[in-house]
């Protein structure tokens, strides 16, 4: 029999009542829920549809559905049953030395968010949360604070961690904590190493909605979960695999109990390497560059705290290699230079333009679309 897919709106501050209801999903539902904030209304009315249709039946009943952060303004909705949430949340305790306490600094819409909600109930705990309208570093330490668990642990996304390290208070917080998952975006290196000076326990995670959330922690599958490259693309295989999409891809990346990512990587003395996204690689003069190497080498210039880079059209290279970035402003000639011997000459970028923020989506990812239409002036 099908089930009927219902709207569950939380609050931008999660609520007991948002968290209740997300925890319930592993108390056998007779429907699936789908959490969106209620500011949320494009995705609203993007998934009317979505919304009115049963669900597509499976051996085991739908859940959850979880809306993806597309970047064609069109969420793809991710479907789990019990088992794969169930999955994820005993495989994350084994890794981490037992189950414990969570507290919740993410947003409750994203994986991310909604697992730590799943691993404290599963723990039997109460979830702790971030007070709205605090400062970050001190609501965080205020939450670990009221934290009264045997184990505690908490998830975060490398900009929090980022101001958590560089405040007293967010330091003293961390450092009560049993261990920190990071992830929702790659993570520079000396970020965790910073942190992992500090006494923190920091697992950097790789995953995604399709994978209920992070399966690969510090370049290592979670127990159960087996890592492939085919082709070049990172393909993942386990119990953790979600059921599908509410509305199948016609090449679907769901395979033979797998899911296939958009990643590009490597294995290397065993762990996982994600070098970027495929879709994300620029083609200048028919060298292929991966962001993520270019925004590595920016950050670890002096006075730079962040950057994204993509590729815009050029007339010459079919692209060139264009980037935001957050610190102190330089004439490009000057930047290429300090990047010489970090990058080959055909990935320095061609074109920079500083600014004081980036834009991110979801929990924390750079916005590479709207990057790239800052950078042509759209």
């Amino acid at each position: 029999m099908s089930r009927a897919l219902r709207l569950l709106t939380v609050d931008l501050a999660p609520s007991q009542r948002d968290i209740a209801a997300i925890a319930a999903i592993l108390d056998s539902p007779d429907h699936a829920i789908i959490p969106l904030h209620g500011s949320a209304e494009a995705a609203h009315r993007a998934l009317r549809v979505e919304l009115e249709e049963p669900l597509p039946e499976y051996a085991e009943p739908t859940v959850l559905a979880v809306a993806t952060t597309g970047s064609t303004g069109r969420p793809k909705l991710v479907l789990h049953g019990e088992s794969s949430l169930r999955a994820s949340v005993g495989a994350t305790a084994v890794r981490m030395g037992g189950h414990g306490q969570w507290l919740l600094a993410l947003s409750l819409p994203h994986i991310a968010g909604i697992q730590v909600v799943l691993r404290s109930a599963v723990a039997g705990e109460d979830v702790v949360t971030v007070g709205p309208g605090d400062e970050f570093d001190a609501g965080f330490a205020a939450a670990v604070g009221r934290m009264t668990g045997q184990r505690r642990y908490t998830s975060l996304v490398p900009t929090q961690l980022h101001r958590l390290v560089s405040s007293e208070v967010g330091r003293e917080a961390l450092g009560e904590l049993d261990a920190v998952l990071l992830g929702g975006a790659a993570a520079e290196p000396a970020l965790v190493d910073e942190a992992r000076s500090l006494g923190v326990d920091v697992l950097t995670t790789y995953g995604m909605s399709e994978t209920a959330g992070g399966c690969v922690y510090d370049g290592v599958p979670l127990d159960g979960v087996d890592v492939a490259i085919e082709d070049g693309v990172v393909v993942l295989r386990g119990p953790v695999v979600a059921q599908g999409y509410r509305t199948p891809l016609p090449d679907d990346p769901f395979r033979d109990g797998g899911f296939v990512t958009s990643d590009l990587g490597e294995i290397v003395d065993g762990r996982l390497r994600v070098l970027g996204r495929a879709d994300d690689i620029i083609v200048t003069g028919g060298k292929k560059v991966a962001p993520p190497r270019v925004e590595s080498a920016l950050r670890g210039l002096r006075d730079v705290a962040d950057a994204v880079v993509v590729g815009v059209p050029d007339p010459e290279w079919g692209e060139r290699v264009a980037a935001l970035v957050v610190g102190r402003p330089r004439e490009i000639d000057a930047l290429r230079d300090e990047l010489r011997g970090a990058l080959e000459g055909y990935e320095l970028p061609r074109e920079v333009r500083f600014v004081d923020a980036l834009p991110l989506k979801g929990i924390g990812k750079p916005d590479r679309q709207a990057a790239r239409a800052l950078l042509i002036g759209q």
